[in-house]
């Protein structure tokens, strides 16, 4: 398959980028967590928090596959786009589809803020045990088809935190070790 090349990888710590966005893969409560959720919210401060309170107050948290956004606070990128992944319970549940539309929904959110690039985590592959081949076709796949359709999008950055993930998007980017 060939991929735009708006779509970039990295290895590396997704609170350092300086972007436009940086995608969390939230818990639905929005409070922060553990994992990339807790990293961003630690690293980004107060401001970051505050806005999920009120994103509560308005809507009652953030539900699977959908995304909220909130400022960047202290972060290098602007604003944060929260989303929350689907946990595996085997695949009969609808998570692929659930996973698809958390890309699909940041993307979408992202557009709406004028946003040009943005970084996305490896989504449910920790402590929601998606499995981590398949949640990469998933997001490189739905990210590719967005970009196909939508130009204001100039870079895609999926970033990985640990070899594996790495490894499993260079393989399926086509530009393997």
């Amino acid at each position: 398959m060939n991929f735009t090349s708006r779509i970039q990888l990295q290895q590396g710590d997704i609170t350092k980028l300086k972007v436009d966005a940086i995608v969390n893969a939230a818990n639905s409560s929005l409070l922060g967590g553990g994992g990339v959720d807790g990293a961003i919210h630690r690293a980004g401060g107060s401001q970051i928090l505050d806005d999920c309170r009120k994103i509560i107050a308005r809507q009652g948290g953030c539900k699977t596959g959908e995304a909220v956004i909130t400022t960047g606070g202290k972060l290098p990128a602007k604003y944060v786009i929260h989303t929350v992944g689907p946990v595996w319970n085997g695949g009969n549940k609808n998570e692929d589809q659930l996973l698809a539309n958390c890309y699909i929904n940041s993307l979408k959110l992202a557009v709406e803020y004028n946003v040009e690039s943005i970084a996305f985590p490896n989504i449910s592959t920790g402590i929601y045990h998606f499995p981590k081949d398949r949640a990469a076709e998933i997001a490189v796949k739905t990210v590719d088809d967005f970009l196909k359709t939508n130009q204001q999008i100039k870079q895609v950055i999926f970033i990985c935190f640990d070899d594996e993930n790495l490894q499993l998007y260079k393989d399926l980017l086509g530009n393997g070790s």
